[in-house]
């Protein structure tokens, strides 16, 4: 009766799931070789699925980051990123970047690993649908998660609610967790893909742009036009793994 319950509790009939927390970020910015390390570890000590609730604007080292980022994917782990919290077009030409990311290089390319999922915040009600401060990008965000009010726990002790991407994506990577725990036949490139094949679909509906607020719909700001729905994965990974 204390506390938040997850988004992929354990239970008898799926495989536990379980948290190795990495401290990647210091009390400033986050260092690219920190981050390389933190994803290196992970993946040699038994991650499946990576969630990397941090980003910058800039990546001086950026391709020891890539390097990190091509081993997990060639090691089948899903990559799970807060797209961030500036209300800001990451579309290539736009002027904003959000590292680390899913494509390789100068991120302008269409190089990338097939198991990251960059993940954007949603709020309650269609009109307010992309919250007003989440990054957003129609090839460069993946979907959107709840990341508005979101009730969690609180650094230090206790619970907070609180917006942020960095509540979107563990959101999205707990629905992923969830999937796997059940169906850990799946690879993370077929999990990648249920997930946004199973979002639910607002790409027509007129919302308020992050940032300025200007009308747009809701599908061009995001790869899939959609928010993560955790029923409709679970339906989706039945189907497809024939249970």
């Amino acid at each position: 009766g204390i506390g938040i319950d997850g988004v992929a509790p354990n239970t008898a009939d799926a495989q536990p799931v379980r948290i190795l927390a990495l401290r990647a970020v210091p009390d400033g910015d986050e260092r690219d070789k920190d981050v390389a390390n933190a994803i290196r570890y992970a993946v040699d000590n038994g991650a499946r699925i990576i969630n990397m609730s941090f980003g910058k604007g800039f990546s001086p080292q950026k391709s020891a980051v890539d390097e990190a980022v091509r081993y997990a994917a060639e090691r089948g782990v899903l990559l799970v990123h807060a797209s961030g919290n500036d209300g800001n077009n990451l579309e290539p030409g736009a002027g904003h970047n959000n590292f680390p990311t899913a494509f390789y290089g100068d991120a302008t390319g269409t190089d990338h690993a097939a198991t990251w999922l960059e993940i954007g915040a949603s709020a309650p009600g269609v009109q307010a649908l992309a919250a007003s401060f989440s990054n957003y990008g129609q090839t460069r965000v993946d979907l959107f998660a709840p990341g508005a009010s979101v009730t969690s726990l609180a650094p230090g002790g206790g619970i907070q609610t609180a917006d942020g991407t960095s509540f979107a994506s563990p959101v999205t990577a707990g629905v992923a967790a969830l999937v796997m725990a059940y169906f850990p036949d799946l690879t993370a490139v077929q999990v990648r893909q249920i997930l946004m094949d199973s979002a639910t679909r607002y790409a027509d509906a007129e919302v308020g742009q992050p940032g300025d607020g200007a009308t747009v719909r809701f599908g061009t700001l995001s790869v899939s036009g959609g928010v993560v729905n955790a029923a409709e994965a679970v339906r989706l990974a039945m189907e497809r793994s024939g249970r």
